[in-house]
């Protein structure tokens, strides 16, 4: 039997929809799944965290002033897999689990793959996009616990079935004791509203190129967003260009997406923003040339110019 550590990430005292195919992916024969949930009300997650097959709901609670320290979260980790005797431990490739689960690889000294899109646990092996996207590596772990960073949306959220649902056990892990005074969080700021919707963990995404043409078009792209309730993106011409800001990026150098619908407007489609984006579900194209290299890479396009598309699309969506 093996203990799987699940990191449960949650906004607005909900779980994220991506911690769903996270948990999905981790389920298997002869193994046992713990919920580490850091200062929410878990009594309000049971039920949820029930229906995809976890066992004990870890309660960690952390001393007020130091729930935002990410040095502290690591410790409470730590203490946590250590006295559960976790095998591997889960966490989402979101800015959290960027920040978390390569503290807790380095303090453990354990093996770490992130941004994985397939993890065996019978192998100890993860599989990962890499050289730009070109090809699929299947990476084998060795170590006391072995830690996985799973790219959002990769997996398909599957619930257990109703014979299957387990009763869950909460337990409580007082960490309050822990803090750090080589590392202080001074003031969080909320993202800004245009970007709501995170881009990493989006279902759906738009994301606009150099056939935007200037700042002022992506006005477009976040009034057709807010219709589909998707993330807005952009490619790395239009960030240096000044019309979009860095977060938004798409690409090798960017965000590494895999939403079940992806929309490209006027994006050409090289290989560093595929790299990106590849393991989208539905790939739509919205661009003006036949030849560019997104036609060859989606599923549907629209052979014409997005400033025309884009608005009638967002019009259809506001009378439908």
């Amino acid at each position: 039997m093996k203990n799987i550590g699940i990191v449960i990430e949650t906004d607005n005292g909900k779980i994220k929809e991506a911690v769903w195919g996270m948990i999905a992916m981790a389920r298997g024969n002869e193994i046992e799944l713990f919920a580490f949930v850091l200062d929410a009300d878990v009594n309000v997650l049971k039920k949820d965290l029930e229906s995809f097959g976890i066992l004990k709901i870890v309660d960690i609670s952390l001393a007020k002033d130091q729930q935002s320290n990410p040095v502290v979260k690591t410790k409470a980790l730590i203490n946590a897999i250590k006295e559960f005797n976790i095998n591997a431990l889960f966490g989402l490739s979101t800015a959290e689990g960027k920040d978390i689960l390569p503290r807790v690889a380095a303090m453990l000294d354990s093996p770490l793959v992130m941004d994985c899109i397939d993890v065996d646990l019978e192998q100890n092996s993860a599989k990962t996009s890499q050289y730009s996207g070109k090809t699929i590596a299947t990476i084998k772990l060795s170590g006391d616990v072995l830690l996985f960073g799973v790219r959002p949306n990769s997996v398909e959220p599957i619930k257990v079935s109703a014979a299957e649902k387990p009763t869950a056990e909460i337990i409580q892990f007082d960490c309050e004791g822990l803090y750090c005074d080589s590392l202080k969080v001074i003031n969080t700021m909320a993202p800004d509203q245009s970007a709501r919707i995170n881009l990493v963990e989006a279902n759906i995404i738009i994301t606009g190129g150099r056939g935007m043409k200037n700042k002022e078009n992506f006005t477009m792209l976040f009034q057709c967003a807010k219709k589909l309730n998707a993330a807005v993106g952009a490619s790395r011409v239009a960030v240096d260009s000044g019309w979009a800001p860095y977060s938004m990026q798409v690409g090798q150098t960017g965000e590494k997406v895999s939403p079940k619908v992806y929309i490209a407007c006027g994006i050409s489609g090289s290989i560093q923003h595929f790299a990106g984006m590849k393991t989208s579900g539905i790939v739509i194209a919205i661009n003006t040339d036949e030849n560019a290299a997104i036609m060859s890479n989606c599923d549907y396009y629209v052979m014409a110019d997005a400033l025309n598309i884009i608005p009638e699309l967002t019009k259809l969506l506001t009378n439908g």
